[in-house]
């Protein structure tokens, strides 16, 4: 498994995904932050604490790379589909099985290790800005970092497995768009915040929306050996 992975990250050049993911992160930042000084100019407080900020930056992070996701699956799998690619792709001594399991263990490990890194990387970035122009009242502590440490790895559990409901849409037409926007509508419904609450703080959807989106794959595989049938 680990080999076919590598081969399939070599082939499909899924290094590139790493740099855009960086290039995410700093476009994050940057937004963040700037919204914090036209937020500090104008005399309003666009967050009161650093408690807030957490929130938000996994929220963002979240979202943004679940989209990364379904990228990669239109990549990975819908495209090999719809170039009718897989077929030939099946024709070499490799178990079908493990190749597409391969394909979708490299979306939930890509998005699982984005997540976590990304929280990391942009917490530190935020707090070391935001403490240096004093732009949010008091200061990030070892307490809130470890009490928010938690619920992030469940998020970003929760994510990588929701991330993997595209894959039901992309492959109904074979349509890379349709995997994308799939993945649009779900950050959209999930990760909206009014009044300071989403629907990803009922525990319950997110788990709920990564059994599924872990099902959607685990037939995806057991009905591989005829999927291509309808290529």
């Amino acid at each position: 498994m680990p080999n076919l992975m590598r081969l399939e990250m070599k082939k499909y050049k899924l290094f590139s995904y790493i740099k855009g993911a960086i290039i995410a992160n700093i476009i994050i930042a940057g937004l963040l932050v700037a919204m914090l000084f036209i937020a500090k100019v104008e005399g309003d407080l666009f967050l009161t604490n650093y408690a807030e900020a957490i929130a938000i930056i996994d929220t963002i992070v979240r979202a943004t790379f679940i989209i990364f996701a379904a990228s990669l699956i239109s990549k990975l799998i819908i495209g090999e589909f719809k170039n009718k690619t897989i077929t030939t792709l099946f024709l070499y001594p490799i178990n079908r099985k493990k190749l597409i399991t391969a394909k979708l263990a490299i979306v939930i490990l890509f998005t699982f290790c984005s997540i976590i890194l990304s929280n990391v990387f942009l917490t530190i970035v935020f707090s070391s800005v935001t403490n240096y122009f004093d732009l949010i009242p008091g200061t990030l502590s070892i307490t809130m970092v470890t009490q928010h440490t938690p619920s992030m790895l469940m998020n970003a559990i929760a994510a990588s497995g929701m991330s993997l409901i595209p894959l039901y849409f992309g492959m109904k037409k074979y349509s890379a768009s349709t995997t994308i926007i799939s993945s649009i509508l779900i950050v959209m419904i999930v990760s909206s915040n009014s009044g300071n609450f989403s629907l990803n703080d009922i525990i319950i959807i997110p788990i709920s929306l990564a059994i599924i989106g872990i099902s959607i794959a685990y037939f995806a595989i057991r009905n591989i050996e005829k999927t291509d049938l309808k290529c």
